[in-house]
């Protein structure tokens, strides 16, 4: 089994919220796409949280999208074998600089993780660092997070709102 890697993080100086998830499944790392599995509610849950509607967009343009929305985006595990895309099947994993990325985005208020795998890796990685920012855990876009209807994913979701609107910081 080898090693699956994670993407180049999206950010500019201007990303105000981070969402993290954990590590591509098998349909992004075949299209080389960030949430390319056409069940992941990724786009669809982003996009209702900022009025854009980023599945109909070409991937370049989401990324663009998100970017002028302040919201940047990248996965807690740097590399890991797993057989398949589920979480659970993460081994031998090594985990992505977060501590310096988000030292570097002098915007920075908000982290979210995409759901509860993304949170107790990046929560790790991060641990004290943590406190300059606002923390959401957020449930999984995944297919594999059935058990949660989609609105009540968004209404989740709609935290992003209010992270992008006070700066992060505020609860």
């Amino acid at each position: 089994m080898t090693f699956k890697r994670s993407f180049p993080p999206v950010v500019d100086a201007q990303t105000r919220v981070l969402i993290l998830g954990s590590l591509p499944g098998e349909a992004s790392l075949a299209q080389q796409q960030y949430y390319a599995h056409k069940q992941n509610r990724f786009w669809h849950l982003v996009g209702d949280v900022i009025g854009e509607d980023l599945p109909a967009m070409a991937y370049a343009d989401r990324l663009q999208a998100l970017l002028a929305h302040r919201i940047g985006l990248w996965d807690v595990v740097a590399q890991a074998r797993r057989t398949g895309s589920l979480d659970g099947n993460i081994r031998d994993h090594s985990g992505n600089d977060l501590v310096t990325l988000t030292d570097g985005l002098p915007q920075l208020g908000s982290i979210a993780f995409n759901g509860g795998t993304a949170a107790r890796i990046g929560e790790r990685i991060l641990a004290a660092h943590a406190r300059r920012y606002r923390v959401e855990r957020l449930p999984s876009s995944s297919p594999a997070y059935a058990g949660m209807p989609y609105a009540a994913k968004l209404a989740q979701w709609h935290v992003l709102r209010e992270c992008l609107a006070d700066g992060g910081r505020g609860r």
